[in-house]
């Protein structure tokens, strides 16, 4: 899956914990939103894919951060704080991090691209994470499993209403500052059960679960990395755009969808 600076892959949706303080006044606290502050925040990562989102979701007033810019939605009857974090891992934890201290939300979700293998996936498959591993880590003076293991993040998927359970595929998703490898994704899928791989998941997991707030993770899947015929969309960053567009649609109105109950304290 294709992931350069300009066109990074990894739009990540985040609805972060419960928490008593309110949100700060002034720029913090823009009209649209309660004194309480945001029940929902959702955190973007690739440029490409919140250039999609602000086209889908247009007409908002925007907001900076040292990360990327923020506005407030409306979806359903909640509103929303939809936050561009940025991509990559370094990104992802860090405007994580940012969100969860800043508006002190109910639960954080991730939402966002990925790519889909082990001959289990197809494009428009919306997955829903139930672990996330961080595999580009190498340990060269100890045990690298255990290395690994200190990142590795177990989500709670009922989380995520049961109405809307057929909507999902569940499993893990693996995470790394790259592109999947053709030729290394018979081994993730055989070492992590995973079929899907992204850029952010596995950061955004750990950090929320750290500050000891709920997360959602969903990914779609926008293309299929395979061994040998590759993946389509590997120096054709046009072409991973072109099918972002139509995954963060469904994105959109599945969040849409699940927030009656998503939003519930």
């Amino acid at each position: 899956m294709t992931r350069h600076a300009a066109a990074a892959a990894g739009f990540t949706l985040a609805f972060a914990a419960c928490s008593s303080a309110a949100a700060p006044a002034g720029p913090f606290a823009p009209a649209g939103l309660t004194a309480s502050g945001p029940r929902v925040v959702a955190l973007i990562s690739a440029s490409a894919e919140w250039k999609i989102l602000v086209a889908q979701l247009p007409g908002e007033a925007k907001h900076e951060t040292p990360f990327g810019e923020w506005f407030v939605h409306r979806l359903g009857s909640e509103e929303v704080v939809f936050f561009h974090g940025g991509y990559g891992k370094v990104s992802a934890a860090g405007s994580t991090q940012h969100a969860i201290e800043r508006w002190h939300p109910q639960l954080l979700v991730n939402l966002g691209t990925c790519g889909g293998f082990g001959g289990e996936r197809k494009v428009g498959d919306i997955v829903l994470a139930s672990e996330t591993y961080i595999y580009d880590i190498v340990e060269l003076m100890g045990d690298p499993e255990e290395a690994i293991e200190d990142f590795h993040t177990r989500l709670d998927p009922t989380l995520w209403p049961a109405r809307l359970a057929s909507r999902v595929t569940i499993g893990p998703i693996v995470s790394a500052d790259r592109d999947l490898d053709p030729g290394a994704v018979a081994t993730l899928h055989a070492k992590y059960h995973a079929s899907a791989g992204d850029w952010e998941s596995g950061a955004i997991a750990w950090v929320a679960a750290h500050n000891h707030t709920r997360v959602i993770i969903l990914r779609g899947v926008t293309d299929l990395v395979d061994a040998v015929a590759g993946d389509p969309t590997y120096h054709a960053a046009s072409a991973w755009e072109r099918a972002s567009v139509a995954v963060m649609a469904s994105l959109i109105s599945l969040l849409r969808e699940a927030m009656s109950d998503l939003s519930k304290p």
